[in-house]
């Protein structure tokens, strides 16, 4: 039987990649189509109630130009494609959309349920990447690769970097709490074992792997966390509870002169507060790949601070990211093709 499956991928998620994955492994009559839109070179939106898209987030597209290219197709692949209740209802035809992120924030999911479309997602997608990033982060501001690097390029040689009060620290003589412990936590404690360090993970909603366990990672309380770790990175989800979870309050818990990275969400941090620990010493440095609003304002007090490592949300870009969710995606494709029940329903 024919299966009409559209592809709305970007400059990232090139839809070239996703329709090989799915040619690779699915069986049958297969007319696929493909659009590549500008995303990452022209920014993503996060809501836009005048065009009906105020229950969807992180998307790319105008909702009349997807609606036009998806057409009578059944299966929907995408990262960023918005779909809002009214284009579902211009879309009958729609059955499957898979969405090759961890979370399809893009889609109105009451919706989609209501119109019995299913919606899978890639989790985990890019958690290697980000894991990885984030070791890079803890040694940039532990070992002080910033700190050089700044000082070269404006010409001066900072010889004072090898005086014993003021050089970088080796990663196995400190404590690392690493806050969540999911698919990027628990890579990044893996990681982390390797170097030696104390870890301490904080997670209420979790228990540590025996592997972890065995290793000396402890599962502690947020505040115990804080109070002694040398290093904090974060990797929970933005939820109620989480959101501004690094704010005044748990700033004054930890431990002065602690390095924060966050390679998670923006909203985790309260950023006035994060400010003044930055001043006053009590935060030592911080490193910061995702923002709450982003791009960033040109004159965001940050970025004028001279203890502060930013990027523009990229931890999660690696080439493996976008063949494997690619891969998963298509693998989602061939179960709905053969009848077969999916991996990741959302």
């Amino acid at each position: 039987m024919n299966k009409t499956i559209a592809i709305i991928g970007d400059n990232f998620m090139l839809p070239e990649v996703f329709r090989a994955k799915i040619e690779k492994v699915a069986s049958g009559d297969l007319d696929i189509r493909t659009l590549q839109t500008a995303w990452p070179d022209e920014p993503m939106q996060f809501g836009n109630a005048a065009l009906g898209l105020d229950k969807v987030k992180e998307y790319f597209g105008h909702p009349d130009e997807v609606v036009d290219f998806i057409g009578d197709a059944e299966i929907l692949v995408t990262q960023l494609a918005p779909l809002s209740e009214e284009m579902m209802k211009r879309l009958p035809a729609l059955r499957l959309v898979a969405v090759s992120r961890g979370g399809p924030i893009n889609i109105d999911m009451a919706a989609a349920r209501a119109h019995g479309i299913t919606v899978v997602n890639v989790p985990g997608r890019n958690a290697t990447a980000v894991a990885e990033f984030t070791l890079g982060a803890i040694l940039a501001e532990t070992r002080l690769i910033r700190v050089g690097h700044e000082a070269l390029r404006k010409g001066e040689w900072r010889g004072d970097l090898y005086r014993a009060d003021r050089t970088g620290r080796e990663l196995g003589e400190m404590t690392v709490g690493v806050v969540g412990y999911g698919n990027i936590g628990t890579k990044v404690v893996r990681l982390l074992r390797a170097f030696g360090c104390n870890v301490l993970v904080s997670d209420p909603y979790v228990q540590l792997s025996a592997e972890d366990r065995n290793a000396g990672v402890e599962l502690v309380a947020l505040d115990d966390l804080l109070s002694r770790s040398d290093v904090v990175t974060l990797h929970p989800r933005v939820t109620e509870e989480t959101r501004d979870m690094i704010g005044k309050d748990t700033i004054a818990r930890m431990k002065p002169g602690v390095v924060l990275v966050n390679t998670a969400r923006g909203p985790l941090v309260d950023y006035d507060a994060l400010y003044d620990a930055l001043v006053s010493g009590q935060i030592a440095s911080a490193m910061l790949e995702t923002f709450a609003v982003e791009p960033v304002p040109s004159d965001w007090p940050l970025l004028q601070l001279p203890n502060v490592t930013l990027t523009p949300h990229i931890a999660g870009a690696s080439v493996r990211t976008v063949t494997y969710a690619a891969e998963q995606a298509a693998e989602e494709v061939r179960r709905y093709i053969a009848g077969l029940p999916p991996v990741n329903p959302c």
